[in-house]
Parts: C-alpha cells; sequence; structure tokens
C-alpha cells in the first residue's frame, strides 16, 4: 500500500532536520523538480530550472532576497553547487554559516549515491562548513534508512573527504547516534590549515625575526590578531608572502596579484597588511570588522629660512608694494602740474622725498609746490618708519617659507607625494572632487631605493599613517636623517578602517569579527600598537615626525654678519650697476653732441 506523500520517509526525515537546525533561518531556497510535502518556517522559496542559466538566474534572486539556506534534489547535484558558487561571487548578500541539504534523486540507484559524494570532492564544497548529503543506505532490513553524511572541513588533511555522521530508520523514526548533523560551527578547527597572504608593513605585519626571540618570527598587529584567531578555534596559520606585489590588484576577470589577487583566487583564505575598506573590493570580497582606524596624510619637506635677498622685501605685502608704486607715480604727477608742467628731476625729487632725503629750497617758492612738498614728505615719513619696523622685525626673527599643511597647499605647489604602491590612492579615485582630483594626480609611485634617495632632496612629500595609539605607519625608505628635515601635515587626507579581507562568505568572517570585537573590548589593540612601536619601530624617526612641528631651529643672538644684509648690498649691487650704466650712457650721449657741435655748418661731409 502506498503511503500518502506527507508521511513518506524522506519527507519526514527532512522535515526533523528542518525543525531542528533550519527553524531560525530567514528564508530556505527549495531546488528541486516535485514538490516537497514539508513544512518550512517563515519564508521559502522554490526554485525548478531545466537549464543552467536559469537555475544560475533563480538561485542569484533567491540570494539576494535573503534566502541563503538551501535544500536541494536534483538528477546532477554538481550543477547545483557550481551555479551556487557563481551567486556567491555575483551576489551581494554575505553569509558565513550557510546551510546546504542535498537529497537522493527520485530514482535512487548507485549511481545517483556516486553523484552525491562526489560533491564534496568539488573545489565548491572546501569554501562552505555546512553541507549535509542525505544518503539512501544499503540496508536489507524492510524499513527505509538514511545515511546523513557531511565533508571532513575541518583537520589539518584530506578536507573533502566523507565523513559519515548518523543514520536515521523510517520504522523508528530516530536517528542510531542522536548527534549534531551539522558539526562545523567554526569553534574547533582542529589544526586546520588557514592560509593567510600579507607582506611585511610596520607595525602591521614584521617578517623574517629571529625565531628564537620571537615565536615563528614574525609579529605585527595583523599577525598577533590572525595568531589570536587561530588560538581561539584551533587552526594552524600558512604564511603566503607577497612581498614584490604588496597589497596588489584585482582585475575585471576575478584575477589579480599580490594580497588582493591572493585572495580573489583563493590562494589564500584571509589577506592582511593594513587593508582598507575599499569599494572595489569590497564587491567581491568579505571584509572582517574594522579593527583600527587610520589617518593618512604626509611629511612634507619642512619650510626653510627665506634667502637674504628676499629679506628687503618682507616688511611690505604686495599689495603694499603696488599701493606705494601708484602713490609715487600720483605725487610724480602732482609735483609735475604744481611746476608747471615740466619734467625736470619730477621722479627724482619725488623719490628722495619718500626715502625722506632733504631737496634744495629752490624751485618751491610757490604756496602750491610747497604744500604738495608738505604732504609727501609726511607720507614718506610714515612710509620709511613702517618699513624700517618691519625691516628691524624682519632681521631679528628668522623668517621660513609657508608650510605645507593642507591638500590644497600641496595642490597649489605641484608638490608630489608617494609611496611603492597606488594602494594609498585607492579610497580618493572615486571622489569627483577637483581638489581631489588634483591630489590624486601628484600621487607617483618609486621604488624604496629610490624614495631614499629622493627623501634627501626635498622634492617630494611621504605617505604617512597616523594611528590610534599615537604612532605612526612609516615606510623604512624614511630614515633618521631624513626625518629631521621633514614635517607632518595638519590635515589628514582622508581617514580609513582597516580590516582583514576574505573570499565572499567566508566561514571564518563571523569567528574572526567577532574575535576583533572582544580585542576592541578589551583594549589589546591598542596595547599591541604600543608595544610593537616600542619594539620594532625606530624611535627616532616616531620622534622627529611627532615633533616635527613644534620643533624649530631657533638662532641664537650673535652679532651682525654678511649673511644678514647680503640681500641689501644685492639690491645696492643692483642700483649701482644700473647707476653706472646710466652715467656711461649719458657721457656717450653729451660726447656725441659737442663731437657734432664743432663741425662747421659749410663743412661737406663725405660719406663712403
Amino acid at each position: 500500500m502506498l503511503l500518502p506523500a506527507s508521511v513518506l520517509p524522506l519527507n519526514m526525515l527532512l522535515q526533523m532536520i528542518i525543525n531542528s537546525y533550519l527553524h531560525s533561518s530567514y528564508c530556505i531556497t527549495v531546488v528541486s523538480k516535485e514538490y516537497l510535502d514539508i513544512k518550512l518556517p517563515n519564508t521559502f522559496m522554490y526554485i525548478y530550472a531545466n537549464n543552467f542559466e536559469k537555475l544560475l538566474y533563480h538561485t542569484l534572486n533567491a540570494s539576494e532576497m535573503g534566502c541563503s539556506d538551501y535544500i536541494v534534489q536534483m538528477n546532477e547535484p554538481g550543477i547545483f553547487m557550481t551555479a551556487f558558487e557563481k551567486v556567491v561571487h555575483m551576489g551581494n548578500v554575505r553569509r558565513s554559516d550557510r546551510k546546504i541539504i542535498i537529497l537522493p534523486a527520485q530514482s535512487v540507484s548507485n549511481n545517483t549515491k556516486e553523484k552525491l559524494y562526489n560533491i564534496l570532492s568539488m573545489k565548491e564544497a572546501s569554501f562552505v562548513a555546512n553541507i549535509l548529503l542525505i544518503v539512501p543506505s544499503d540496508s536489507l532490513c524492510e524499513c527505509e534508512t538514511y545515511d546523513l553524511i557531511t565533508h571532513k572541513f575541518v583537520g589539518s588533511n584530506e578536507h573533502n573527504k566523507p565523513v559519515y555522521l548518523d543514520t536515521w530508520n523510517s520504522c523508528t523514526v530516530k536517528f542510531k547516534k542522536d548527534t549534531n548533523l551539522f558539526p562545523h560551527d567554526m569553534s574547533n578547527l582542529h589544526g586546520k590549515t588557514v592560509k593567510v597572504a600579507g607582506f611585511t608593513y610596520k607595525p602591521y605585519i614584521l617578517l623574517d625575526l629571529d625565531p628564537a626571540v620571537v615565536s615563528g618570527g614574525r609579529d605585527g598587529m595583523d599577525v598577533r590578531i590572525v595568531d589570536q584567531f587561530c588560538s581561539w578555534i584551533n587552526c594552524t596559520i600558512e604564511l603566503v608572502r607577497n612581498d614584490e606585489h604588496q597589497w596588489g590588484e584585482i582585475y575585471d576577470n576575478l584575477t589579480g596579484i599580490g594580497v588582493l589577487g591572493n585572495v580573489i583566487e583563493d590562494g589564500a583564505d584571509i589577506g592582511i597588511t593594513a587593508l582598507y575598506s575599499w569599494y572595489e573590493e569590497y564587491v567581491v570580497m568579505d571584509f572582517s570588522a574594522p579593527y583600527i582606524r587610520t589617518g593618512v596624510t604626509c611629511i612634507a619637506p619642512s619650510p626653510s629660512i627665506l634667502p637674504s635677498w628676499k629679506l628687503p622685501l618682507l616688511p611690505f605685502t604686495l599689495y603694499m608694494w603696488l599701493a606705494l608704486f601708484f602713490t609715487f607715480i600720483f605725487a610724480s604727477f602732482a609735483l609735475m602740474i604744481v611746476k608747471g608742467f615740466v619734467m625736470d628731476d619730477v621722479f627724482l625729487i619725488t623719490f628722495g622725498i619718500m626715502i625722506t632725503q632733504s631737496q634744495p629750497e629752490s624751485g618751491f617758492s610757490t604756496w602750491r609746490s610747497r604744500s604738495v612738498i608738505g604732504w609727501m614728505m609726511i607720507a614718506g615719513l610714515v612710509l620709511d618708519n613702517a618699513y624700517g619696523g618691519g625691516l628691524a622685525s624682519t632681521f631679528t626673527v628668522p623668517k621660513y617659507e609657508p608650510s605645507v599643511d593642507t591638500i590644497q597647499d600641496i595642490v597649489d605647489r605641484n608638490l608630489i607625494w608617494g609611496a611603492t604602491h597606488d594602494a594609498w590612492t585607492f579610497s580618493l579615485i572615486l571622489s569627483q572632487e577637483p581638489r581631489i582630483k588634483n591630489l590624486v594626480n601628484l600621487y607617483h609611485t618609486y621604488s624604496a631605493e629610490e624614495l631614499t634617495r629622493k627623501s634627501f632632496t626635498r622634492s617630494i612629500a611621504f605617505g604617512i599613517e597616523k594611528l590610534p595609539a599615537g604612532t605612526f605607519a612609516i615606510g623604512e625608505y624614511i630614515t633618521k636623517e631624513a626625518s629631521l628635515d621633514y614635517t607632518i601635515m595638519l590635515e589628514e587626507f582622508y581617514f580609513e578602517q582597516c580590516i582583514m579581507m576574505m573570499r565572499k562568505s567566508s566561514p571564518y568572517t563571523k569567528k574572526l569579527s567577532y574575535l576583533i570585537g572582544r580585542l576592541h573590548e578589551s583594549g589589546l589593540l591598542l596595547a599591541w600598537e604600543s608595544q610593537i612601536a616600542l619594539h620594532y619601530l625606530d624611535y627616532k624617526v616616531q620622534l622627529a615626525v611627532k615633533l616635527s612641528r613644534s620643533r624649530k631651529d631657533i638662532e641664537k643672538v650673535e652679532p651682525l654678519a654678511l649673511r644678514h644684509v647680503e640681500g641689501i648690498f644685492i639690491i645696492y649691487a643692483i642700483g649701482v650697476i644700473l647707476s653706472l650704466f646710466t652715467f656711461i650712457v649719458e657721457v656717450l650721449g653729451h660726447w656725441k653732441r659737442v663731437h657734432c657741435s664743432i663741425i662747421p655748418k659749410h663743412t661737406r661731409v663725405i660719406k663712403f
């Protein structure tokens, strides 16, 4: 006698599993050709597709709606796993604890069992912790029995090996062992190897240390986090180094180089080393909770003492010098009017009066000329005293060039800033602000050796990071000798949250984020930053950058030397040269006039 569909053994078993393990699921996706007479909690979605493209489309649609747990019954379940892997990369929904239950096809055969077991050996299955196969048992009893199988996700090797969990009997409607059917909750990985991609970048990662002094020969804030993570869930770290390409980049075909490339190509499970929450990377990867806030800015060449030839010009601003020039022209024009539009010595007299030089009394007998001269003398006296006071202040206090404090200062000066990788601009390249676009265009990448050489030329600013505990992430190409000639900027280019990257829907994301939250609560992250800075960072470079805005070379009081007044002597020399040139021109002109005047008018000059 046939039993109703509602009491079919497979449906009974599936209902028990749903009630025990999927009762809290927000939404369940059922991929099956036949309707399964089971009661599903909350919301669900049925998918039936007779080709791969439709299956991919509907699975993606279900995933985007939040249906992240799956019940699959197909003749070719491997097709679903391939579509599922593509959906993980294409979709925007992330979930670390997805559950997949795969049922046997309607026509049970040895071939069907083989297809079920083959799923566990697929690469796509190795990225999902919770896969449950319901496989018909070979039992000879009259009751239907099913073996519940998963893969060996944990441990040091053979991760895709089938693992028997339990057996269910339709007669007793009970499990033989009553064990947990989804045992991989990431609480104990039993020594599973977790590949971590990174490179040396202080204070986040330090490699090639002495193993006798530091366990594993590595240290750093990122290293301590992943070490603590593996200590908590019982895993083993295998470091994947990327010193050549550093952060690297991701290409459109989901391949890449460096840390980002290793993660996107599944060459590493976790990517570390000061990775920021970049938008392009978020589209294709998982982010952990942020573990540190970093502010990106620059150390720019410190202001130099102005050359002495500029000192005589400093007492007045540019607009004041322009006003002084027009005052000179206006006063000369007024003096010319009162002299009856006579130009003789007008400019020379006006200039002499403005620098408070005495003038002869003759020629200024009228009240008009005397009043003009009087006002000119008053104006000259005020200007001369103002200039003299400003000049004394200029010689007393050392004058420096304007400092580079803001983004606008860098843009206005076209000052190149740079580092060893384009990752410093990843957070800026999407900005539409003209000032930020100009800032990105001024960024250049150089090798570490070239940056070391340029650090002594004062021709470039260097990107650095300001960390919460008061330390700085500074490239080793900045030496303690070069750091003394650089000043940290007041304005930050941007600030970012450092995160760790994994493949989309990585089973490690939830646990790692939870650990980072606990580290924040305990204050260990700040303590680690200070400890690492004291142990491994160049203290003199750190101190030079930190105090760069407060330390200035204050010149001691000393007798007046030639270097203090050489600017004035330069102006004096220019005046003497111009005077000599004018004198020579006047003498030659006068000699020519005299020579021509002694030739008799009746003398005939023959030209050849």
